[in-house]
């Protein structure tokens, strides 16, 4: 009892530090107003009419009558105008007018304190002895999924309102699209993506079938495999179609912040960063990555070169790594958007004819406004590998460690984070039986209640949550993947045609 009181109490204090710290020292905020971002102004109405020619003030009512009635229409300046736009670093005061900047905020943060509840949980099960004991930081990571997948939900729903521009045409092509990509590889087969799903589910199916024998029911198993990938496949096309346009406006932000790039350091990490997906699908392609890494061929001989285990760990902290590398190139590439407003300016100029002064402000000021929205759609994807990645460590068993066999530590560890993430609720009804029965014999009803929960431990064992968590992470990279270079291909092709 004494374990779950610890994580308890650091919930209630993360709860109570989201609440009354985090809203004036936020994270978020910091990522946008810490002076490395700077916005362009849009020109005031006297500013173009000073650079048109016009320092006169606007005709009067009795100038603008025309045939009885008062000419409206806004003021019209040539497209080929001398004009510089101002920028301005983004201060706190700016992000109120920013749209979907509650819900950015509110994302970045919680996943902060979600991320940070893991890491002293973490320490805790491995410096503590917590065999069976409920991990709370799992409920945190299932939120901060749970929330990603709210935001980009809502994000996907507004283009798929717009009537012009062929967004809908779009996101319902995508998502068929990875739909019979998803039913592809389902059908592949394990000595080529080591995912783990036909060993977690044969072991689901049989665990479950034992369970229900044992409460006096016969079935066949909950559901067949052709079900299960049905289910799986659907999951994976809506998860396609909402990462369609992160993928999309990732490579237009590649695109131009290599432009805007002149370091060679700075270069390399964005194209290492862009193909940070392509690297995550490469680890769980069983030829190219673990066959070669584990049992390279020297000679006549194949010398293994790690551990199963090991080569489980090196995967979990290359995709932390390449999540951390997003992290910071974050600003490259919003910087790289908001330099979208000049660069229009800069494209007007070429062009003949006029434009009214109202279309050229919301022409500028339309980039700055939807920064919040371009910040979701390039943190969401990222949230979503960390957050699955924690779930694929805690609730698959593995470790952030190389220990040996031997080691208790790193044993009991594994143990107590993958028992207790798989089986929370049943760790909680034990728990809540046996505190019933310490001063009087418990009821059968509860002893009889605590058994069943208790064996949903061995139904939803740490080898399903493993083979389903991985191909999640692997689907998520490859969907990032996809469209990207698809954006890429259509950014520098199609658009340049």
């Amino acid at each position: 009892m004494g374990v779950i009181s610890v994580q308890l109490v650091v919930t209630m204090v993360m709860a109570s530090v989201i609440q009354k710290i985090i809203p004036h020292y936020s994270f978020a905020r910091w990522l946008l107003c810490s002076g490395g971002l700077r916005w362009y102004q849009h020109p005031s109405d006297d500013e173009l009419r000073s650079l048109a020619g016009k320092l006169q003030k606007g005709k009067s009512k009795k100038d603008r009558k025309h045939n009885g009635h008062i000419d409206n229409r806004p003021l019209t300046i040539p497209k080929d105008i001398d004009l510089q736009l101002e920028t301005k670093c983004i201060t706190e005061v700016d992000t109120l007018a920013l749209h979907y900047f509650p819900e950015f905020q509110w994302l970045v943060d919680f996943t902060v304190a979600a991320t940070v509840v893991y890491l002293i949980t973490e320490l805790y099960f491995c410096v503590a002895e917590a065999n069976g004991e409920m991990n709370i930081s799992v409920v945190w990571c299932m939120l901060v999924l749970a929330f990603v997948i709210k935001i980009l939900f809502s994000l996907t729903a507004h283009y798929f309102r717009l009537e012009e521009g062929g967004e809908r045409s779009l996101c319902i092509t995508f998502a068929f699209f990875f739909f019979v990509k998803a039913m592809a590889i389902l059908i592949v087969t394990e000595n080529y993506l080591e995912f783990g799903l036909e060993s977690g589910f044969a072991n689901f199916s049989e665990s479950a079938v034992q369970f229900l024998e044992n409460q006096g029911l016969q079935s066949q198993g909950p559901i067949s495999k052709l079900t299960f990938k049905l289910i799986l496949a659907l999951l994976c096309s809506l998860t396609g179609a909402f990462l369609t346009f992160p993928g999309l406006r990732l490579a237009q932000m590649h695109l131009d912040a290599l432009t805007l790039t002149t370091g060679r350091v700075t270069q390399t990490l964005l194209h290492i960063n862009f193909l940070a997906p392509l690297i995550m699908v490469l680890l769980w392609v069983k030829p190219l990555t673990k066959d070669y890494i584990m049992n390279p061929t020297l000679g006549k001989e194949s010398v293994p070169l790690m551990t199963e285990r090991t080569f489980d760990t090196l995967r979990l902290w290359a995709i932390l790594l390449l999540c951390a590398l997003r992290l910071a190139m974050m600003r490259h590439h919003l910087q790289a958007y908001l330099n979208l407003a000049n660069k229009a300016v800069e494209q007007m100029k070429k062009e003949a004819g006029r434009i009214s002064t109202v279309d050229l402000q919301k022409m500028v000021a339309r980039v700055f406004y939807y920064l919040c929205v371009i910040a979701l759609q390039y943190m969401a994807p990222l949230v979503m590998l960390l957050h699955t990645t924690l779930l694929l460590k805690t609730l698959g068993g593995h470790s952030w460690g190389v220990y040996p066999e031997e080691d208790l530590c790193a044993l009991n560890s594994e143990a107590a984070t993958a028992e207790g993430g798989a089986g929370a609720l049943a760790a909680a009804a034990t728990e809540a039986g046996a505190g019933a029965g310490a001063g009087a014999v418990a009821a059968p009803a509860v002893a009889q209640l605590s058994m069943a929960l208790g064996g949903l431990r061995t139904v939803f064992s740490p080898l399903l949550f493993s083979g389903l968590l991985s191909f999640f992470t692997w689907w998520i990279a490859a969907c990032l993947f996809s469209t990207s270079i698809f954006g890429i291909f259509y950014h520098q092709y199609l658009m340049a045609a």
